[in-house]
């Protein structure tokens, strides 16, 4: 049991010295996909709009035609 602590002492040892040693380059951000900030609002509506603003809807879908054998 006593080598679990001092594994555990020497891991958080060693985790706090390569915090301390990145300084203001360290990242905690997670993964970075792409390049750069881009903000949301530039992403494509989820429904059509018309060119008044106004939000079109859809015409549903036809129904699958059963196949008759």
């Amino acid at each position: 049991m006593w080598k679990l602590i001092v594994a555990f002492l020497l891991f958080a040892g060693l985790s706090m010295f390569v915090i301390m040693q990145g300084g203001d380059n360290l990242n905690m951000a997670g993964e970075q996909h792409g390049g750069g900030d881009t903000p949301h609002e530039n992403a494509a509506p989820s429904q059509p709009v018309s060119s008044s603003g106004a939000v079109t809807e859809q015409a549903p879908a036809a129904p699958a035609q059963p196949d008759s054998k």
